[in-house]
This record gives C-alpha cells, structure tokens and sequence, in this order.
C-alpha cells in the first residue's frame, strides 16, 4: 500500500488547476505574477515552482494547453465533406474561435523569444491538420500540387497570423479570399 498513485493524480489536478488558473489570470492582467496564479488555482506558489521552474515554463505550458484546446476544436470540424477549401476554412475558423477567447494572453505570448524549432514544434498539430486538407484538395485538383503541401500549411499558418497580428484586424472575408488564392493553382502567361 504506497501513497504514490494518488499523489500522482493529485500532481495532475495541480497541474490542470495551475494551467486553467493561469490562462484566465493571464489574459486578465498580462503582468500577474505566480502568486495570483497560485492564488487562483487554489495553491501554493511552491506548488507552481514544483511543475513549472519559472514564469516562462508555465507560459510555454499554457501555449500547450490553448495548442490543445485549438486541435480539440479543429478535431470537432468535418474535414471530409464539402471542398477542401471550404474545409480548410471551417478549420481556421474553429482554430481562431478557440484562441481568440484570449486576445491579451496571446499578445503576451507572442512577444516570448522563441526559436523557430520550438515555434514549428508548437505548431505541429496544427500544421498536420491544415496539411491533410491541403493533400487532399491537391488530389482533387483544386489546391495547387507543384508546391509541397507542408510548405504551403506554413503559409496558411503564416497568413492567419498576419491576419490576427494586424492592427485593423483583417476580417474573415478578407482571410478566407486570400488563402484561396494562396492555394489554387494559377496559371501564368
């Protein structure tokens, strides 16, 4: 008879209370420290240092957490019906609902220094997602197929980024015209 099963269960709900806690703190007021995230999760500050050694760890787990809470709402959409770009569409929508629930957090986010490996490793879910539409709408014939189909989920994400980062905002229409233009294959004289 050990202890150790119900601490590990009880480190897994810490740990989900101290991510939960520190999305909603975190867009709230972008400059609280771990004490109103601990305060919020309803433990101590060392419970917060027991999972995540430093306020950039727990930021880089939060940017996990709302990765996953992304991919859930992605999963949710039917990729298989209709064209694979109003497929792709409907997955960026459901993809931006999810994260834009928290605007303040994700401006935070996106000023944290990170490599382009970590960023493409954040993304990767994602990516694979936007990917299989792309092969798909390119054996269709409808996307272009001269140009690698990871390639071109790189610039859907770099475009919906764009998108979001602007200062005017750019609206859904505007989004969804330019990365079908991005996609179909074009002709040239």
């Amino acid at each position: 008879m050990t202890s150790l099963p119900p601490r590990r269960a009880d480190a897994r709900r810490s740990r989900a209370a101290i991510l939960t806690a520190a999305v909603e703190v975190l867009d709230a007021h972008p400059d609280a420290g771990l004490a109103a995230v601990a305060r919020a999760a309803g433990v101590t500050r060392q419970t917060i240092y027991a999972h995540f050694s430093s306020r950039e760890h727990l930021l880089a787990a939060v940017v996990d957490r709302l990765t996953e809470q992304a991919v859930a709402a992605m999963d949710a959409v039917e990729t298989d019906s209709g064209t694979a770009g109003d497929a792709l569409l409907r997955l960026l929508a459901a993809g931006r609902q999810s994260t834009d629930r928290y605007p303040a957090l994700l401006q935070q986010i996106a000023t944290q220094p990170v490599g382009p490996d970590t960023d493409r490793l954040r993304h990767a879910p994602v990516a694979d997602r936007i990917e299989r539409v792309i092969r798909r709408g390119q054996r269709t014939g409808e996307f272009d197929d001269r140009l690698p189909a990871d390639w071109l989920a790189a610039a859907v994400i770099a475009l919906a980024h764009a998108a979001a980062d602007h200062p005017s905002g750019i609206d859904e229409a505007v989004l969804s015209r330019t990365v079908r233009n991005t996609l179909t294959r074009t002709e040239r004289a």
